[in-house]
């Protein structure tokens, strides 16, 4: 079996990781780390192009559900991104049991400085958005273990973007900006219908802290990219992460200083 190749096939037609992918024993994690930037390479290679990360899971409050400890992250390309002043359309028709995530995107306006700490990664940030990452398994009823995620891209399917919103005029200064996103909330919906309440405190506090977090484990990786200019980075559900389908319209009223932010599934 090509793992990576595996890998790809299943990440281009939706499809469930075959039995002998499935069943087999998952690698630890600093492996499935290396198998990831090994399926990045080869996305690469057939002409995808990076745009920035994810960071899965650093909202505790569901560790349990699905049976994890901690954050990972994965990458985001050119052909699972896309921006909206409010309200898009996604398609999901080969993404693999789909589910939506609530979540506040920065965008990098320079690389962070070597031993970053908050202050100096607000700093090389310069605008911050409300965004829906729709994350996919390729593990049956997501059952699966940290490793399995990794290998899997982070889970990552698809990221829509809303109106982005220039830090400078929204904090001053890094404490500024993480008291004003970890107190912002969510409401989300379907069809009209609530479905559940989040806020940024359940990402490790606050998205600030959430993408300091992640800065320290990507420049931990081996063989791992740095965060460049022009980098996206989305930061984490504030809610559970709930199945979509398509022909559903959800919304996720957030608070100040966010927008709402509206997406159909075609």
């Amino acid at each position: 079996m090509n793992l990576i190749q595996t890998v790809l096939d299943a990440n281009d037609t939706g499809a469930l990781w075959p039995t002998s992918l499935s069943d087999a024993p998952a690698p630890d994690v600093a492996t499935a780390y290396q198998h990831a930037l090994q399926v990045r390479q080869a996305r690469i290679a057939r002409g995808e192009h990076p745009k920035g990360f994810k960071i899965g899971f650093t909202n505790a409050s569901i560790w349990e559900r699905y049976r994890v400890d901690g954050p990972i992250w994965g990458t985001v390309y050119d052909r699972t991104l896309s921006f909206c002043d409010g309200q898009g359309s996604v398609h999901i028709d080969q993404l693999c049991q789909p589910r939506i995530e609530p979540e506040v995107v920065f965008g990098m306006r320079t690389t962070p400085p070597a031993d970053a700490t908050l202050h100096t990664l607000f700093e090389a940030i310069e605008w911050v958005a409300p965004g829906f990452e729709i994350v996919q398994s390729h593990k049956k009823d997501w059952l699966f273990q940290a490793a399995d995620c990794i290998t899997d891209g982070g889970l990552h399917g698809r990221l829509l973007v809303g109106k982005r919103v220039p830090l400078a005029t929204i904090a001053q200064s890094a404490d500024a900006l993480e008291t004003l996103l970890g107190a912002c909330e969510v409401q989300l919906s379907k069809n009209g219908a609530f479905v559940e309440q989040g806020c940024g405190a359940n990402v490790l506090g606050s998205p600030l802290k959430a993408l300091h977090h992640f800065l320290l484990a990507l420049r931990a990786c081996p063989n791992a990219p740095d965060l460049q200019a022009g980098d996206v980075v989305t930061t984490g559900t504030w809610t559970d992460a709930w199945p979509v389908a398509t022909g559903e319209q959800w919304h996720g009223a957030f608070g100040s200083p966010l927008s709402g932010l509206s997406i159909h599934f075609a």
